[in-house]
């Protein structure tokens, strides 16, 4: 946690409304191909007309996390200045194999895969370094997966401000519901990153939620 999170969660009720935090630095999580960073892409075209990087259908694209400084929000009312880092996707085991079914030659694939496994290790080094999370599920997937669970606990052993994004509203299989049923104790924004549905929603509980 930040040490202006720190700061703000040990303050009364009453000084929280006045020490209104106006920046906050946020970390993209969630596993391999949920849209990680089609949504931080469409976040900062949204504000800055710039773009954190490139998308693929190959799992684990992101291999190192990705920062992009000072994405000025304005939400309902509400400005808050971001520190937007896009995180490697997170899994509790990457296989070359994977790689390999993607037409990879096998020196490529474990190269690959060891890159990947070193960018977990990365994402998970920058929670330290944060004040809060989106965290990322694919809406049309089963959300009670191991690594789900797994980062869901460890953000909330670290007492990080968090918030569930369930994305890819727009495939027919999506279903939020089975995601804000998983986990009842966060709040879930349902949208798509891809097609940008919701998206205002999403920037409304940025600022109201990392503010």
């Amino acid at each position: 946690m930040g040490i202006i999170a720190k700061v703000k969660k040990n303050l009364p009720s009453w000084a929280k409304k006045i020490f209104k935090k106006k920046k906050a630095r946020i970390g993209i999580y969630g596993p391999p191909n949920a849209g990680k960073t089609t949504l931080a892409n469409r976040i900062i075209r949204d504000w800055s007309g710039d773009a954190m990087g490139p998308i693929s259908e190959m799992p684990h694209e992101t291999r190192r996390a990705r920062k992009k400084e000072g994405v000025v929000i304005n939400a309902n009312g509400a400005t808050i200045t971001l520190d937007i880092v896009d995180t490697p996707g997170l899994a509790t085991k990457i296989d070359f194999h994977d790689f390999m079914a993607y037409g990879l030659e096998e020196e490529e694939a474990k190269r690959r895969a060891k890159e990947a496994t070193e960018g977990v290790i990365e994402a998970i080094k920058w929670l330290d370094d944060l004040d809060g999370i989106l965290l990322i599920m694919d809406a049309a997937e089963d959300p009670f997966t191991q690594v789900n669970v797994t980062v869901i606990g460890n953000m909330e052993a670290r007492e990080l401000p968090l918030l569930i994004v369930a994305n890819k509203i727009d495939l027919p299989e999506a279903s939020p519901a089975r995601i804000k049923s998983a986990f009842p104790q966060h709040t879930v924004i349902p949208m798509s990153a891809l097609e940008g549905y919701n998206i205002d929603k999403l920037y409304e509980s940025i600022a109201n939620h990392f503010g």
